[in-house]
């Protein structure tokens, strides 16, 4: 007994060693290759935290919640193909955010040192669920609400609390990037909190289809279904991607009632709502529309504002004009995921270039993902807008009328002509009814005068300017 603890011991001890020298090269290399600035700002601060060798997971923890962000979406692909380079055992990395918190490993120690030992599991450790683990960033805590998510959220919520459930199945639709997974992930942490042995399965639609393709392969679907069956909580992430797999979609089928036949919660994600996904046997879309099926909508110019603020908190070092926020939630509307993007690569740029983060900056830093954002506001668009805002006809635009109810719309258009398309001066006064460019200009400059002076007007003009970019 005591020769095969002592084996084990010197087993561990030599994964150990192995371990932190393969972490040691790897750190070489990416300071060589990275250059040294970059390696100083975001790679060395990372520190390696353990090997889980049955499952091949590589774990790398980062001081702050916006390094772990930055360091996930620019460089864990280069961490992972290193990592594999060096330990073929390796096939998952994870990078996690552990301020303060000491690891069982670094790269410049040559003992490990040993782990002190925790009052509460890690929120990591908890989040280890069948199918694809937890990420422990997307909480409740960390959603932000507002009236385009606020029914999804209010339901994923009432799910995961574990009392009597009025709706079952949650089927939450959206389009890529606007919180449907960050929801997923929450029910699952929240279940978890609540009842910490609960069974929780989460996995991706695509997951499911290819390990039941292989327990068919190995005849051992039996293992599958009572994995998947046996589950207080099912999560299957964009079910659109079993479409057109007719042996898949009969799993899923009878995988669904017998959850739901079962009282336990089920929770499936698309891009589209039941009724619009194609390809799926209509049986199984009868079942999604049993229960509660929530949108998840763009973010409002609101929403998008609240995002970014709440980012910002996580980064109190971090100072970022209000008008850069207000030009960042106005230019990137498309999805969450960019707008938060967005963010961290202006804040990135500007730390490692020690520039100041004002619009300039920005524009000069996210050209391209604003070109790829830029919506084409037509003068004609301008025209209908304003018109409807101050209740005239849309003729009056181009009308010869001088009159103030309409003189005054009419230049507001023009400065938004100005301000929003590339039109030039003398084809912005051709659109108004084939007036000089010099009546342009005379335009421009009166409503730039006048919103310094007339609130009311300025009030009108922001209002307009988010009806036309939103």
């Amino acid at each position: 007994m005591v020769q095969a603890t002592e084996s084990a011991a010197c087993i561990e001890s030599e994964t150990l060693r192995v371990t932190e020298a393969a972490w040691t090269a790897i750190r070489t290399g990416l300071r060589r290759d990275c250059g040294a600035r970059t390696f100083d700002h975001w790679l060395k601060p990372i520190r390696l935290v353990d090997l889980d060798e049955e499952s091949g997971t590589i774990r790398l923890a980062a001081p702050s919640e916006f390094m772990t962000s930055w360091v996930e979406s620019h460089y864990a692909d280069r961490l992972l193909h290193a990592w594999r380079a060096h330990l073929p055992q390796v096939r998952h990395l994870k990078l996690v955010t552990e301020a303060g918190r000491p690891t069982l490993f670094t790269a410049e120690r040559d003992e490990p040192e040993e782990a002190e030992p925790e009052a509460e599991a890690a929120p990591e450790a908890a989040a280890a669920i069948d199918g694809i683990a937890l990420e422990p960033r997307y909480t409740f805590e960390s959603f932000v609400v507002g009236k385009p998510n606020e029914v999804a959220y209010n339901a994923a919520r009432t799910l995961a609390e574990g009392g009597p459930l009025a709706f079952n199945p949650l089927f939450l639709h959206g389009a890529t990037g606007l919180g449907k997974t960050h929801l997923m992930h929450a029910i699952g942490h929240e279940y978890r909190r609540r009842q910490p042995k609960a069974r929780i399965v989460y996995m991706s639609a695509e997951k499911f289809m290819f390990e039941f393709v292989a327990a068919m392969r190995a005849r051992n679907t039996h293992e599958f279904k009572q994995r998947l069956r046996s589950a207080d909580v099912l999560m299957i992430d964009d079910v659109q991607f079993i479409a057109g797999k007719d042996s898949t979609q009969e799993e899923f089928f009878h995988t669904m009632n017998e959850i739901i036949s079962a009282g336990k919660r089920l929770v499936i994600t698309a891009d589209r709502s039941p009724q619009d996904l194609e390809g799926i046997e209509s049986r199984i879309l009868s079942r999604l529309s049993w229960g509660l099926v929530a949108d998840v909508n763009p973010a409002d110019f609101e929403l998008r504002l609240n995002i970014i603020a709440k980012k910002l908190e996580a980064m109190p070092q971090v100072r970022v004009p209000d008008e850069v926020v207000m030009f960042l939630a106005r230019r990137i509307a498309s999805n969450v995921r960019e707008l938060e993007g967005a963010l961290n690569r202006v804040i990135a740029y500007a730390m490692l270039s020690n520039r100041t983060i004002d619009i300039a900056f920005v524009e000069e830093t996210l050209t391209d993902v604003l070109r790829a954002h830029q919506r084409r506001i037509t003068i004609d668009e301008i025209q209908g807008k304003v018109s409807d805002h101050y209740r005239i006809r849309k003729a009056e635009m181009t009308s010869a009328r001088r009159a103030r109810e309409v003189a005054r719309p009419r230049q507001v258009a023009m400065y938004l002509a100005k301000q929003l398309t590339p039109r030039s001066l003398p084809e912005i006064g051709r659109r108004f009814g084939g007036r000089d460019h010099t009546t342009v200009i005379h335009a421009v400059r009166q409503i730039e005068k006048l919103r310094k002076a007339d609130a009311e007007l300025d009030a009108d003009v922001r209002l307009l300017l988010r009806q036309l970019e939103a």
